[in-house]
């Protein structure tokens, strides 16, 4: 290395170098990813706790005490419910009464199966053609079971056919089992599963007639 002279001819030593700086590969990256990948997930959660929220208000909206949606049992047409060998036959029809009392909110109704029970034993089912119902509009179901089934009555449960089959009056239970969805606005909420259980039916066979011996209203449950 030549040395360095000064103007004067003295002489000053070696020249110096410029002082380095060392840099570890792949730190800078690795804290640029962490911090992207933070960002992204809370992202993800206020977006999701933003959805789950307004899926709760519109909920709230559709189902708090005034204004909710009301199933109700109108007319009962029972011609057939008969029990031998185990076997079950029945020709039953149903009419239910949708009520969506709401000024702005429509309800999608993708799903709708009915099922109907007679001492917890299922022995009719009906899978019913989804439809839209608008905001303050009453929708009527007619939901007719037909056919036999086997249904096994022992003990208790068949002393119990027997004295409402010579009353003419039997329990039956009808349940819609639900898949929906809420419009408010432009606006479509996640789809849920609500149940709905009619289960203080007594029900007159060989007639048309209101759900005898009860109120006809129906339970919500999710």
């Amino acid at each position: 290395m030549a040395e360095k002279q000064g103007l004067n001819g003295a002489y000053y030593g070696p020249a110096i170098p410029p002082p380095r700086h060392y840099h570890r590969p792949g730190r800078g990256s690795s804290c640029c990813g962490c911090c992207c990948l933070v960002t992204f997930l809370l992202k993800v959660i206020f977006t999701v706790l933003a959805l789950v929220g307004l899926f709760l208000l519109i909920v709230w909206l559709i189902f708090r005490p005034i204004n909710k949606v009301k199933f109700h049992v109108t007319d009962v047409a029972l011609t057939e419910f008969n029990h031998t060998n185990n076997i079950l036959r029945y020709n039953l029809t149903f009419n239910v009464n949708i009520r969506n009392p709401n000024k702005k909110i429509g309800i999608y109704y993708d799903r709708i199966e009915a099922k109907a029970f007679y001492e917890d034993q299922r022995f009719g089912y009906q899978s019913l053609t989804p439809f839209y119902q608008g905001h303050k509009n009453t929708t009527v179901l007619n939901v007719v079971f037909k056919g036999e089934q086997p249904v096994t009555l022992q003990g208790q449960e068949l002393t119990q056919f027997n004295s409402e089959k010579a009353s003419g009056l039997y329990s039956i239970t009808l349940e819609l089992s639900l898949r929906v969805r809420f419009k408010l606005g432009k606006v479509k909420t996640t789809r849920f599963k609500p149940k709905i259980e009619c289960d203080d039916l007594k029900i007159s066979l060989n007639g048309l007639s209101a759900a005898a011996g009860s109120s006809g209203k129906c339970d919500i449950n999710f």
